[in-house]
């Protein structure tokens, strides 16, 4: 990780809070042989008794499930908007241009649970996600018989993280015209780079306090 002081977050909730915002996670590790696996699942956030435990369902007998049953070392990394930031931008031009983004990587072991926590986290991801009682999606809407079919193709996982760090780099380094100077180009360009502006914008009574 890019491990910088200039670009953390000074406030752990804002921390949390992104990786709530940006569930769609890597689970990366390696088998039994070091060779390297890694998939894109969502993945709930929980604090209990002050640990933090992530949790999700993934395929079974793919390579990660099978890497994940011989080596239960796991990465997470939660990942958002991100873009490139030209030097043109600043007030002193002859300097490298770079990427803005945010990143965070949790580190636990995996561990692979029973049926009904997988039936528990089948509920909650649809519950969560539908975000509507009457969608007709959600899982007390689906039939039974299909139910018990599915669950016999994926299996529930629970991470304890031991560690959590992460990365906001947000042209925190520069001075106060240059920062004002890359919002508005930023916010002339793709989505991706209109968000980063937007965060660069809320977060700009941090970087440079009145």
């Amino acid at each position: 990780m890019y491990n910088l002081p200039e670009f953390k977050e000074k406030e752990a909730a804002a921390v949390l809070q992104f990786v709530k915002e940006h569930p769609f996670a890597f689970l990366c590790g390696s088998d039994a042989a070091n060779k390297p696996v890694a998939t894109q699942i969502p993945v709930f956030i929980d604090e209990i008794d002050g640990k933090l435990f992530l949790s999700g369902h993934m395929m079974r007998n793919t390579d990660h499930h099978k890497a994940f049953l011989q080596n239960n070392k796991v990465l997470v990394v939660f990942n958002g908007a991100h873009c490139y930031v030209s030097a043109s931008w600043y007030e002193d031009k002859a300097q490298a241009s770079t990427w803005n983004y945010r990143s965070v990587h949790a580190r636990g072991l995996l561990e692979f649970q029973d049926k009904q926590a997988l039936l528990d986290i089948l509920q909650r991801t649809t519950s969560h996600f539908e975000n509507n009682p009457r969608s007709g999606a959600n899982f007390d809407d689906i039939p039974e018989e299909y139910v018990n079919r599915m669950i016999t193709a994926i299996v529930a996982f629970r991470v304890e993280v031991q560690h959590i760090d992460h990365v906001f780099k947000l042209s925190q380094n520069r001075d106060e015209k240059s920062y004002d100077n890359i919002i508005s180009e930023l916010e002339k360009r793709d989505a991706g780079a209109r968000e980063i502006a937007a965060v660069m914008k809320n977060r700009k009574s941090k970087v440079f306090p009145s």
